[in-house]
């Protein structure tokens, strides 16, 4: 049941942190922004148990998951803008 806790707070997450840090290099389709939060909810749900915000098994709250959402949209616009440039 966290993994699919997970994906619910992760694909809210997306649209959340679209909203946050709008711009040309992030994905404009609405699947991929979820898409996008959801990988988001799980790196923030895999790197906050090791931190101790996350017991083993629980999952990312909103915060966190936006948080993980808002660096992969960053991650993401640094590998796209790289491949628009250079074509």
């Amino acid at each position: 049941m966290s993994i699919l806790w997970t994906i619910i707070i992760g694909f809210v997450a997306g649209v959340i942190a679209k909203f946050i840090m709008p711009g040309d290099n992030e994905p404009s389709g609405f699947i991929l922004t979820a898409i996008l939060g959801i990988v988001g909810a799980f790196v923030a749900t895999y790197l906050g148990q090791p931190l101790g915000w996350y017991r083993p098994g629980e999952g990312a709250g909103l915060v966190g998951a936006v948080l993980g959402a808002i660096i992969v949209l960053f991650v993401y616009g640094l590998f796209a803008g790289r491949q628009r440039r250079a074509i």
